[in-house]
């Protein structure tokens, strides 16, 4: 069980991780594209992503609500969240309705909810970007080319980067079925 709870931990952060350097790097060469100057671009791209993770957090939020998983208690639901992102919980537990209207911990399927999420979090991206932009550079054309550009550019990558890990993760999954059922 401890190495089971280590090795989703383990990759947990590695998804993070490898989200933050792709965030980064894109940031920076959008900046640089828009700027030509590599002081701007380093700034913005080590300055949007902190207050980026911030209101992803917040939009991810938004969206377990918005997904109908009402609130059981805080430390039921932290629970529940926790063991659901770490896999510790089953997959058939993660999709179970627990007694109640909606409360699933299943992650958007359809492609209209997984459409609207990564629209709601281009538009998200948009104004943190312009804002953190101006911030630094103090010219709105800048701070509105770099909020259309990154945040547009961001939204591909974040799709794909939240792509590739739902396969990772499912090919895991299947072969800790195949494990389990041999």
């Amino acid at each position: 069980m401890v190495r089971l709870f280590i090795n989703t931990a383990r990759r947990l952060a590695l998804k993070i991780a490898s989200y933050g350097v792709m965030h980064l790097v894109v940031a920076v060469l959008v900046a640089f594209a828009v700027t030509r100057d590599w002081r701007v671009a380093l700034a913005v791209g080590l300055v949007e992503p902190f207050f980026q993770t911030i209101a992803y957090s917040i939009h991810d939020r938004v969206w377990h609500r918005i997904e109908h998983r009402r609130m059981l208690s805080g430390l039921e639901e932290a629970s529940e969240a926790f063991t659901a992102r770490l896999q510790i919980m089953a997959p058939e537990e993660q999709t179970r309705a627990h007694g109640h209207a909606g409360h699933s911990h299943a992650l958007p399927r359809s492609l209209k909810q997984v459409a609207a999420k990564s629209v709601t979090y281009g538009l998200m991206h948009f104004v943190v970007a312009v804002t953190v932009a101006f911030a630094l550079t103090r010219d709105w054309r800048v701070s509105l080319a770099i909020g259309l550009i990154e945040p547009l550019v961001q939204t591909v990558f974040f799709t794909v980067h939240d792509r590739i890990w739902s396969r990772i993760e499912a090919k895991k999954a299947a072969r800790a079925a195949d494990m389990a059922s041999a």
